[in-house]
């Protein structure tokens, strides 16, 4: 399984990127795909996330900001993140969980909020 992540960068606080994760394999044959990030010194946290039924979560810190989405037909996944902030800045990875347990990861994608 291949997760290519894109669209990551360097953006101002308060602007907006959105993230793609094109998926090798159809996208609902996992039981959930997600986004993760990862800042310097910090644990690797979950962004949000998506079930094969649907069901969204959400980390508390993005909660009203971000928004997690699909492309049934093109295998993508997609993150918008809006009202960004300095905090906001970590790479950011795509994940995929596989029935009936384990967790593909993508190779990690840049995002740096700064003025």
């Amino acid at each position: 399984v291949q997760l290519a992540e894109s669209g990551g960068g360097l953006v101002q606080p308060g602007g907006s990127l959105r993230l793609s994760c094109a998926v090798s394999r159809t996208i609902l044959s996992f039981k959930e795909t997600g986004w993760h990030r990862e800042a310097p010194g910090k644990w690797r946290e979950l962004v949000a996330s998506i079930t094969d039924d649907g069901t969204t979560e959400y980390g508390d810190s993005v909660k009203g900001r971000f928004t997690i989405s699909r492309d049934i037909a093109k295998n993508i996944l997609y993150l918008q993140m809006n009202d960004l902030s300095p905090e906001d800045t970590a790479v950011y990875y795509c994940a995929a969980d596989p029935f009936p347990r384990g967790r593909h990861w993508g190779q990690g994608i840049q995002v740096t909020v700064s003025s």
